[in-house]
């Protein structure tokens, strides 16, 4: 695997996240989760594994989407475990992840949950 630019903060995922997918990078943007991460995409189901997460976006890059960078919400983090989320540009309702501190000090996608819509009334 190539040499990526680490997480130094749980925030960071978010911003190489959109630069990897949009130099259509699956092997990038896999490169930011835990090898057993579970990912909830596509919707209704789970995609669960680092190889499982490149494969799941070497078809979504394929068509060559581009996405816009959406700047964090406040980061919740107790000790090696983080809360990181976004309110997306593109009206998804939420985007959130769980992230852990690896042993390096940099920081990987343990769950993504990429996108949800609020409750309906």
């Amino acid at each position: 695997m190539p040499e990526y630019e680490k997480a130094m903060r749980p925030e960071d995922i978010t911003r190489l996240f959109v630069e990897r997918s949009n130099a259509g990078d699956a092997a990038g943007v896999a490169a930011l989760y835990e090898e057993g991460a579970v990912m909830a995409y596509p919707p209704g189901t789970q995609t669960v594994g680092r190889d499982a997460i490149q494969a799941l976006w070497e078809k979504v890059l394929a068509n060559r989407p581009h996405f816009e960078p959406e700047q964090p919400l406040p980061t919740l983090i107790s000790g090696d475990i983080a809360l990181t989320s976004t309110p997306p540009k593109d009206g998804a309702g939420a985007r959130a992840q769980v992230v852990r501190r690896q042993s390096d000090g940099s920081w990987l996608r343990l769950l993504d949950q990429p996108e949800f819509a609020p409750p309906t009334r």
